[in-house]
C-alpha cells in the first residue's frame, strides 16, 4: 500500500499583534509567518502588477502594517497601511510566501 501525501492548506489565519506579520496555521499543525512587507511587495493586483511594469512599484514598504483581512474562501483579501486592499492572495500563494526565505 502506497502512502498518499496530501499538501498543507490553510487551516486557520490572524495578524500578529503589532500587525507586521501574518501567522498562518496549517491543516499539518503547521504555524508559518509572512512579513507583513513581504505580502505588500509579492501583492499580484492588477494595480501592483502595472505598476511593476512601469518601474513605479516601491523597492520597500518600511513599517507596513496589516489593517484587515477577508476570507474569501480560496485565498485571503489583505489591507494595508498605505491603503491597499486589492491585493488577494491565493491559499497556495500565502504557504509559498511563508516557505520563501525572507
Amino acid at each position: 500500500m502506497t502512502a498518499t501525501l496530501v499538501a498543507p492548506t490553510v487551516a486557520d489565519y490572524e495578524a500578529s499583534a503589532d500587525l507586521a506579520t501574518l501567522l498562518v496555521r496549517t491543516s499539518q499543525d503547521g504555524a508559518l509567518s509572512v512579513p507583513a512587507e513581504k505580502l505588500r511587495l509579492s501583492c499580484k493586483c492588477a494595480h501592483c502588477t502595472r505598476a511593476r511594469f512601469d518601474g513605479r512599484f516601491p523597492e520597500q514598504f518600511p513599517g507596513i502594517a496589516i489593517t484587515e483581512i477577508g476570507d474569501l474562501g480560496y485565498g485571503l483579501n489583505i489591507s494595508f497601511s498605505d491603503g491597499h486592499n486589492r491585493g488577494i492572495y491565493p491559499k497556495p500563494y500565502l504557504l509559498s510566501l511563508a516557505g520563501d526565505d525572507p
